[in-house]
């Protein structure tokens, strides 16, 4: 019923008074299209607007949400060659404006509006310069009345990257017209409070999120270039933050570009992003082994890195999975141990199934995640019933590491705790781990399984005395043993690939365990 009372509120007149206030104001600071790099896709071959058929792009009605989104918010004009006739572009703009003058939920949507507006400002070479006066007074006027209409609904946004992209919009027009520094005080302002509370004390997100945490990033890098290139004065808690997050930046991202897959994380490839940093000489190092709750031990051939945090609060669990104390390992450059990754897309079952404990590397009891999730009334889960890390210590020395920690996530079902050890000896290469069920009082016997997920070109076979497994990965072997529980092999699907899934094979322990027999040692060691 509010959405309903709210669209009417938008379609009004009183509305439309209130975003229309506009002084004739023109466009100074035109920002540079390729500081948009970190969050486009240019095309290599570039489109000419003179090839298309203009009169009814606006007409048509047959184009699904998906196609007519990505139609409005013009990001196709970075794929345009800029010797495209700017008389062909700034026609479709002048008609889109005349068809979307008044408010449109159709074509005004929060996201598609943002990126419309940097869209628009960032291409000024096609769609600005060389028009006449006329076209000039409406292109502004219709880009400070998205821009009040995204101020007037930012704080009713809740999905991280399209309150970004608002906030980058917002904080560009400010720029663009110089006097108009009232949007980008509100942009600065609603950008230190979405920072101060979605972010840490370490400048990391607290949902836990390593694909947001570079999202901040990106943003923050291009508003900070926005400022430079304008040549304003730059926020100093812009730089502050840009410094933290590149710490959490180089602390998960690796030569290889394998990305940990844990808490929502897909495959991404950042190559691009790196030469787009190195090129405006940004910086960053982190030394250390511990970062916002994530271990991460490594040394030239090995990489060994463990999620040792509680889940976050339920606000920020939206994209949360029930992986503590699971961990991925990677061999000279290739990932062997992963955990299964995220699916986000509309799909309950597999959105759930990839939030679950039986996709990562790490115990579950009775079929049972460590953590319990709800489904939200609109697509999605958030936390019910969540878990704390109740302890934590690591050892890192140049021939042996260790990672323990414990949790209590199965506590108020099963009355037990989890604790996990893995210890790593690099002149070995030699991965043990013991998985520890205790309570403080006796507990019932209990059904468990410990999976470890392969990537899917990962080979394995079972020894014929049914006590091994092999693990290869291109021509490196592996052995896997457990000798008091039994080991097999089962298939399962991989995530990694954002929104989509393959099928993948993973080591499985299973067994009982009691309050008489209640640690589970596994050993994986090199072979070759």
């Amino acid at each position: 019923m509010f959405d309903i009372f709210r669209q009417i509120y938008f379609n009004s007149i009183f509305y439309d008074k209130k975003i229309s206030k506009f002084y004739n104001k023109s466009l100074e600071y035109k920002p540079s299209a390729y500081l948009l790099t970190p969050i486009l896709k240019f095309q290599t071959k570039k489109l000419n607007i003179d090839d298309f058929s203009l009169d009814n792009v606006w007409i048509n009605q047959e184009l699904d949400k998906k196609h007519l989104n990505k139609l409005n918010n013009f990001f196709w004009l970075f794929s345009v060659d800029l010797k495209s006739s700017s008389n062909s572009v700034q026609s479709v703009i002048k008609n889109w404006i005349e068809i979307n003058f008044k408010y449109n939920s159709k074509n005004w949507n929060f996201d598609t509006t943002s990126k419309r507006i940097i869209s628009w400002l960032s291409n000024y070479r096609l769609t600005y310069e060389n028009s006449n006066e006329q076209y000039k007074i409406d292109f502004n006027k219709i880009i400070h009345k998205q821009t009040s209409h995204l101020i007037n609904q930012i704080d009713n946004i809740h999905s991280y990257e399209n309150k970004l992209s608002a906030i980058a919009a917002i904080i560009l027009v400010g720029l663009c017209y110089k006097d108009e520094k009232n949007f980008t005080i509100k942009g600065l302002n609603n950008l230190k409070k979405i920072i101060k509370n979605s972010l840490d004390t370490f400048g990391f997100p607290r949902s836990r999120s390593i694909k947001y945490s570079i999202l901040f990033l990106k943003y923050l890098i291009i508003i900070r270039e926005w400022f430079k290139e304008s040549q304003t004065q730059i926020p100093e808690f812009i730089n502050e933050n840009i410094f933290q997050l590149g710490q959490s930046y180089t602390f998960f991202n690796n030569e290889n570009n394998l990305d940990p897959l844990f808490n929502g994380n897909n495959i991404s490839n950042n190559s691009e992003f790196d030469l787009y940093l190195n090129r405006l000489g940004y910086s960053f190092k982190n030394d250390n082994y511990e970062f916002s709750n994530y271990i991460n031990l490594k040394n030239k051939k090995i990489n060994l890195i463990m999620d040792v945090g509680s889940s976050p609060s339920r606000k920020f669990s939206n994209d949360y999975q029930a992986g503590a104390l699971s961990f991925e390992f990677i061999s000279n450059g290739k990932k062997i141990l992963t955990n299964a990754g995220y699916f986000n897309k509309n799909n309950y079952k597999l959105s759930n199934l990839s939030r679950s404990s039986a996709v990562h590397n790490v115990l579950t009891i009775d079929d049972n995640s460590s953590c319990k999730f709800k489904r939200k009334s609109n697509f999605g889960f958030e936390i019910k019933e969540g878990l704390t890390i109740i302890k934590k210590k690591v050892t890192y020395e140049k021939n042996y590491w260790k990672i323990s920690s414990a949790h209590d996530g199965y506590l108020k079902k099963y009355n037990v705790f989890y604790e996990r050890e893995i210890e790593f000896y690099p002149k070995e290469n030699k991965l043990i781990g013991l998985e520890k069920i205790f309570g403080k009082k006796k507990f019932p016997n209990l059904k468990f399984d410990v999976r470890f997920h392969l990537e899917p070109s990962v080979k394995i076979m079972k020894t014929q005395d049914n006590k091994s497994i092999l693990v290869e990965l291109d021509k490196e072997g592996w052995k896997f043993t457990c000798k008091n529980f039994e080991i097999d092999i089962d298939n399962g699907l991989y995530f990694g690939k954002k929104n989509n899934y393959t099928e993948n094979q993973n080591i499985y322990i299973s067994g009982i365990t009691n309050s008489q027999n209640n640690i589970i040692k596994w050993e994986f060691i090199k072979i070759q």
